[in-house]
């Protein structure tokens, strides 16, 4: 008998397997960066075929699998229609979409890094297009503080004066 658990978690990566299944990747606050198939999710007539695109949050039921978990039931709880409609938009997001993968931990909590990517996701959608790439700076710098290792902007690394900036 497999053994089932719950998650929340958003799709930041998907591929083909098989005819038919789609590998994810998927984002959790609680379990870090899991992969899990969604069966049956590229067929024609699929309930996880929607649930299964990128940008997706959903509330998963998965079965443990010897290698790979899989997808019971899964139901959206939000999603981000606005991103594929702006070429810009798309491009920032599945930018943030990598940084976050490359930062996400297997199998540890990842609550600050699942809120700060659907944050700015939210964020990316609803502006303009043109501030997208604004968005995805701060994204980047709040990235690198959760990383650990933020840039100093407030003095000068050398002789540690003020930076004051000039308006």
């Amino acid at each position: 008998m497999s053994k089932t658990y719950k998650v929340i978690g958003i799709n930041l990566k998907g591929m083909p397997l098989g005819e038919s299944d789609r590998l994810l990747t998927v984002l959790t606050p609680e379990a870090g960066l899991i992969r899990v198939v969604a069966p049956r999710s590229r067929s024609h007539r699929s309930k996880l075929g929607g649930r299964s695109e990128l940008f997706v949050v959903n509330h998963l039921l998965l079965a443990s699998g010897r290698s790979l978990d899989k997808i019971v039931q899964a139901d959206t709880i939000e999603s981000f229609p606005g991103l594929s409609q702006d070429l810009r938009k798309l491009t920032v997001g599945q930018y943030l979409a990598e940084l976050a993968l490359l930062q996400a931990v297997a199998g540890e909590s990842q609550h600050e890094l699942f809120e700060l990517v659907t944050h700015h996701l939210r964020q990316i959608e609803t502006l303009p297009g043109a501030q997208a790439i604004a968005v995805l700076v701060h994204a980047v710098a709040q990235l690198l503080t959760l990383a650990g290792i933020s840039p100093q902007v407030r003095a000068c690394c050398v002789t540690q004066q003020p930076i004051v900036p000039n308006f």
